[in-house]
């Protein structure tokens, strides 16, 4: 693939940022080029990235917000095309880059795996969260705008979120952005193109044994038996019972 890289001082969210500039193309009539799963010709695809210094109005799933000092972290979105990706398959892309973002990460750290759907934990720590915005166009993902979070060299966290954790805080040491935005690029190329259920099934969190959840009929213990296609957590509670959750409808109790 050719990517794009757009680096900024300053936006209120990667994402916003990224869908503005998708509207304004939109506008001019300027069509972006398939980036198809089975594409023959990447060189020929639109593939965009725009990171950050800072975010003032950051944003993860739902209303949450992302704390990041300027200048200190990753904070970047891409933009593709998976235009030959079915909807209900679109999990596919939450899947490959949780993979690379892993992949690249551990050149520097051990112990990583993915809290479904899609953050990247060190032990017990959050280290990298993500938001994907999809646009479907048919029974087809026209637009993905994939948002991404990393904590790379922020030393001191002030936010009342439970546990966060940087690279600077496991290693002691200063990490290059941008050649840690490249690194995750390059492992998105060979992700999204393989057949990766197995794999990130494989690296999932607390993907052993029986561990506490909670959902809206109150805590229980369960383990994790499958992710489905289209990102459902399938569990198994300690009676026997399968359980069967979109996101946001079952929580990890830590």
């Amino acid at each position: 693939m050719e990517w794009k890289i757009i680096h900024i001082d300053e936006t209120d969210s990667t994402n916003r940022w990224m869908k503005g500039k998708a509207r304004e193309a939109e506008a001019l009539g300027l069509k972006p080029r398939t980036l198809g799963l089975h594409a023959s010709n990447p060189k020929g695809s639109d593939n965009s990235v725009c990171w950050a210094d800072f975010q003032t109005a950051g944003r993860g799933c739902g209303t949450n917000t992302w704390e990041s000092e300027r200048g200190k972290n990753l904070l970047f979105s891409i933009l593709i095309h998976p235009t030959d990706l079915p909807a209900n398959r679109q999990f596919v892309v939450s899947m490959a880059v949780s993979l690379a973002i892993c992949e690249a990460l551990g050149q520097y750290i051990g112990d990583l795996s993915i809290k479904w759907p899609n953050d990247i934990y060190w032990r017990n720590g959050k280290i990298c969260g993500m938001l994907i915005e999809n646009t479907l166009k048919g029974n087809a993902i026209k637009d993905s705008i994939i948002g991404v979070g990393l904590n790379a060299n922020q030393r001191t966290f002030h936010s009342n979120a439970p546990n966060p954790v940087s690279l600077w805080q496991i290693t002691g040491q200063e990490t290059d952005r941008e050649q840690l935005l490249k690194d995750i690029l390059r492992c998105l190329e060979h992700y999204l193109y393989q057949d990766i259920k197995a794999q990130y099934c494989s690296l999932l969190y607390r993907r052993q044994g029986f561990h506490p959840y909670a959902d809206k009929d109150g805590a229980f213990m369960a383990e994790i038996v499958n992710v489905e296609d289209d990102g459902h957590l399938l569990l198994r509670d300690d009676s026997g019972n399968d359980r069967r959750y979109a996101f946001k409808e079952v929580q990890f109790i830590t």
